[in-house]
């Protein structure tokens, strides 16, 4: 199994290449001279970064704000870049999980490669024939991982007032109009 762990990462991020709309979301690792993409749906994206969010604000009430977690992100540890090239896509992203270990006080993201041939009603353990992506981070990290995220999300198509969905540059047709186009 490609295990590709990054303890810790130089540069842990969520990227797209492509225009709004036809956007392909990454993970992007680099450390020790190595570089892994792995392909993602945006929705993976805003729940990983939404999840690791509630998990550190979780970590600081619990610990009444002593936990070595920042309640917000910095601003020198914000990473605007864009993603790393060349951009090779090592396997697309399946299931994923979020664990704190307590004990070295970091946040450990595992992505776990997509079978196909399984349909997601049967989603039992991760097969060990699979690629994963195994990243810690320590909380200033993962707070600046999960505000870029929410951002890059946040940053795509602008939403239709009437239906939510998203807007094309050229129009939609929205159902709340009856099908024709504003």
């Amino acid at each position: 199994m490609p295990v590709f762990d990054y303890d810790p990462p130089e540069r842990f991020v969520a990227g797209t290449v492509g225009e709004p709309g036809s956007r392909t979301f990454f993970l992007q690792a680099r450390g020790d001279g190595r570089l892994t993409s792995v392909a993602l749906e945006k929705t993976q994206v805003a729940a990983l970064a939404e999840r690791v969010g509630e998990l550190l604000d979780e970590i600081v009430r619990r610990s009444g704000g002593q936990a070595p977690v920042p309640a917000a992100p910095t601003t020198a540890s914000r990473d605007t870049a864009p993603l790393d090239v060349p951009i090779e896509e090592e396997f697309r992203v399946g299931t994923m999980s979020l664990a704190w270990d307590g004990e070295r006080e970091v946040v450990v993201i595992e992505c776990f490669e997509v079978d196909e041939a399984e349909s997601e009603q049967d989603l039992p353990e991760p097969d060990p024939s699979r690629g994963v992506l195994r990243v810690s981070l320590d909380g200033t990290a993962a707070r600046a991982f999960a505000a870029r995220a929410l951002a890059l999300v946040a940053a795509g198509r602008p939403p239709c007032p009437f239906c939510a969905g998203p807007l094309d540059p050229g129009g939609h047709v929205c159902p709340r109009a009856n099908g024709y186009r504003r």
